[in-house]
């Protein structure tokens, strides 16, 4: 009897804790107030100022890396009206798994694209002048499509069976051989879709920190730039999405051993650990987009035109012409 009523409040999805599930969701109000504004203008300064699809550069990587953020920022507020409402999901099976789908999807997809910018990033640092098969996707707005569709069958597994509340891999009679093996599809893809792009991440890093600091011709100060900015790369990815992992994985260990006493304590953690992972949406345009000057003086002469005033060029001095055309300073 205790076995089924533990199992009927875990398919519910209510909660005993009120007030760390309050916490979580006050969290995720947080990021939602702060990033959605910040990626929407981000947006919009990759579409219609800077025309990513016409550009050379990863810019469509970065665009569509803000815009799996944006898409994953639209589910937060119902992942905080279930927590202030003690749930850890809608009892609405399609709001459910609608819900899913777009956190795995858009998750996966943020996942992606910061994997192939770091991939394109390691290339033209660290062997600028071979042809590779990914300098030439990205001169077409193609490669990023053929990735949105390639994370649709990854998607797939959370639409049939619920995944946060299921109690996956808990290999009891009343599962079948079926549902097991979507239980253990959807956490191979959990596990994989991070641990796999963590690996990429820290080879692309080690090897582009290694050959910066190798460089004795350029400005000094842009290569320290360029270090620090592919070593936060990896810290916020980090920061994220491992902790989350882990979570997750003590979480089966506790369920498949059936430690009963463990499964809430192991349930709240990842649930905690899962909102620190939705912060990537508020660091990702903040790493990408803000750490660079052009870009970082564009979005300031667009959104803040107050702090931003013409500064004329200096008098050249070898041949006593008048400057060029004014430029931007921002104060």
């Amino acid at each position: 009897m205790i076995s089924d009523t533990m199992n009927v409040t875990e398919e519910n999805c209510d909660v005993s804790n009120h007030a760390l599930y309050k916490f979580y969701a006050a969290v995720l109000i947080v990021i939602f107030i702060l990033a959605l504004p910040l990626n929407a203008s981000v947006l919009h300064l990759f579409i219609f100022k800077l025309k990513f699809w016409k550009s050379n550069s990863n810019n469509i990587f970065l665009f569509n890396l803000v815009l799996a953020d944006v898409l994953l920022l639209v589910c937060l507020p119902i992942k905080a009206y279930n927590f202030i409402s003690s749930e850890r999901r809608s009892d609405n099976d399609i709001v459910c798994k609608a819900m899913l789908f777009m956190l795995f999807l858009n998750r996966g997809a943020s996942i992606a694209f910061l994997t192939v910018t770091s991939i394109d990033r390691f290339f033209n640092v660290v062997h600028p002048g071979r042809k590779n098969l990914l300098k030439v996707l990205k001169k077409s707005p193609h490669i990023s499509i053929i990735i949105w569709v390639l994370l649709l069958p990854l998607t797939i597994p959370t639409m049939l069976k619920d995944f946060e509340c299921c109690n996956s891999l808990n290999l009891t009679a009343n599962n079948s051989s079926r549902e097991n093996m979507v239980d253990s599809m959807r956490e191979a893809v959990f596990f994989l879709q991070i641990v796999v792009p963590f690996v990429i991440l820290v080879y692309c890093t080690v090897h582009i920190v290694n050959r910066l600091r190798k460089k004795t011709v350029g400005d000094t100060t842009k290569l320290r730039r360029a270090v620090l900015l592919v070593t936060t790369v990896m810290v916020v990815f980090s920061f994220c999405f491992l902790p989350c992992a882990l979570g997750r994985m003590v979480l089966l260990i506790v369920r498949v051993q059936e430690r009963k006493d463990l499964v809430k304590t192991a349930t709240e953690a990842f649930d905690g650990l899962m909102v620190l992972s939705y912060l990537d949406c508020l660091l990702d345009p903040l790493v990408y987009c803000f750490c660079s000057t052009k870009f970082k003086a564009l979005y300031v002469s667009n959104y803040f035109s107050m702090c931003v005033k013409e500064v004329p060029e200096p008098l050249n001095s070898s041949t006593a012409n008048t400057t060029q055309p004014a430029r931007n300073k921002v104060i």
